[in-house]
């Protein structure tokens, strides 16, 4: 029921983020030409597949390992901090921008690039207010801890 759920919060959420609304931006009547960057564009399919890589592994983990999902209305019972979660705080976001990544220079978007610019800081925000204070009510010590080792967004070099 949980691959379910999760499937499901994936078509709706990520699936208007990732996929709608950047459709209907490159889609518009008013949207700009491509920028010239020729054969470069080929460059953001591996983006765009190690971003949905990168999303589907943390929702893998988080049906799991953490026995929920990532709706917020079904959250992880448990703390996951296994996997890419083990580098960042928050991979799945990660890979929903590095998907956004690959399609702004695939179909070479000025938009999509700006879209992309927008829906990190949207994510901060909703990490920095609702997130991370929820966790830490939720989860207490070990969510204080994993913080104080695992970055918000940049692996730390080992």
């Amino acid at each position: 029921m949980t691959i379910l759920k999760t499937l499901i919060f994936t078509i709706i959420a990520p699936g208007t983020v990732a996929v709608y609304l950047p459709y209907w931006l490159l889609s518009s009547p008013s949207a700009p030409a491509p920028m010239p960057i020729g054969e470069f564009r080929y460059l953001g399919v591996p983006f765009a597949l190690l971003g949905a890589a990168i999303y589907f592994w943390c929702a893998w983990d988080f049906a799991f390992t953490g026995r929920g999902t990532p709706a917020p209305i079904d959250p992880p019972r448990e703390l996951v901090a296994r996997g890419l979660y083990r580098y960042v705080r928050n991979p799945m976001y990660v890979g929903i921008l590095t998907l956004l990544l690959g399609e702004a220079i695939y179909f070479a978007s000025r938009p999509l690039f700006i879209y992309a610019a927008v829906i990190f800081m949207l994510f901060n925000l909703f990490v920095i207010l609702y997130e991370e204070p929820t966790l830490r009510k939720q989860f207490g010590a070990s969510y204080k801890n994993y913080c104080a080792i695992v970055p918000r967004w940049i692996p730390k070099i080992r």
